[in-house]
């Protein structure tokens, strides 16, 4: 009979620590591209190291992923403020970056999620030029390269035909940057083809994602967007309020990573999976180990 009484109680215990240990298991999502990809294994990784029991759940679609962690199928994954703002709650007005995120941390906390701290990398829209001759150009910024376009400097630009067609896109950048390109000057074609068309010449200008892999791998210089043109995309972990309030030591651990994130780092990650055919894991592994993380 006491054998069967220590057996019983055995079992519950373990039960009750099955349970404990189903209860803190945190869902790390992410969506189904390179730098999404990287963020998801290394915010697992990480979590791991640190305790946690993790399921990830990576290569979902923006809104069905956001959907997920609306569900609390997911409890955190990495986020853009611009997403969040224009497609998850329809706002169009343009704002700075930092009245972009404290809008969707007000907005997306009746939701029941909470937004961390940003980090310093924004994959927003960008134009950029091949490094050796923008510093032969002088041209730094959109308004140094305005001011060459008014004063008669011939440039040929690759844009892709979604940027160009867009009302917030290619014509509203005329605008704001007060120059004027014909269309001669223009030539549309797809995405990753800019990248090509501006590594080999083909191109003075192109429009880039500000945190793409083929940025640093084929040595480009990004414009900088002086008059805050484009949209903030600041990339920040999102997790479900609830979630903070079991785990109380997540939200500064997770905003110790996005501390070590801007957009040469996140381009040199993405390069390495991109360019150098290098695993997502390991990337993500590595980078950990680099900061002394695992």
């Amino acid at each position: 009979m006491k054998t069967l009484c220590t057996a019983l109680i055995a079992l519950a215990m373990a039960g009750t620590a099955l349970t404990q240990a189903q209860a803190a298991d945190l869902v790390v999502g992410g969506k189904n591209f390179t730098e999404q990809q990287i963020l998801a294994s290394m915010t697992s990784q990480y979590l791991e190291a640190l305790g946690y029991d993790i399921d990830t759940r990576a290569g979902m679609g923006t809104a069905v992923l956001r959907q997920a962690q609306e569900n609390g199928q997911v409890d955190v994954y990495w986020e853009y403020t611009g997403t969040s703002l224009i497609n998850f709650n329809n706002v169009s007005e343009q704002l700075d970056p930092e009245a972009t995120y404290q809008r969707v941390r007000e907005l997306d906390a009746e939701k029941g999620l909470v937004w961390l701290e940003p980090s310093a990398a924004n994959n927003t829209y960008a134009l950029a030029m091949r490094r050796d001759d923008a510093e032969e150009r002088g041209l730094l910024s959109l308004s140094d390269l305005a001011a060459a376009v008014n004063n008669g400097e011939d440039l040929e630009f690759g844009l892709n035909a979604e940027f160009y067609a867009r009302d917030d896109g290619w014509r509203p950048l005329l605008e704001a940057y007060d120059f004027q390109v014909g269309r001669s000057e223009v030539s549309r074609m797809d995405s990753g083809l800019v990248y090509q068309a501006l590594r080999d010449g083909q191109v003075d200008v192109g429009l880039v994602f500000a945190t793409d892999g083929r940025i640093p791998a084929f040595d480009f210089h990004v414009l900088e967007d002086d008059g805050e043109f484009f949209p903030a995309y600041a990339l920040t972990p999102v997790v479900r309020e609830e979630n903070l309030t079991d785990f109380p030591d997540l939200a500064d651990q997770l905003n110790a990573l996005s501390a070590l994130l801007d957009d040469m780092t996140m381009a040199a990650l993405n390069a390495e999976v991109d360019v150098d055919g290098e695993t997502i894991e390991r990337v993500a592994e590595n980078f950990l180990r680099e900061h002394d993380l695992l």
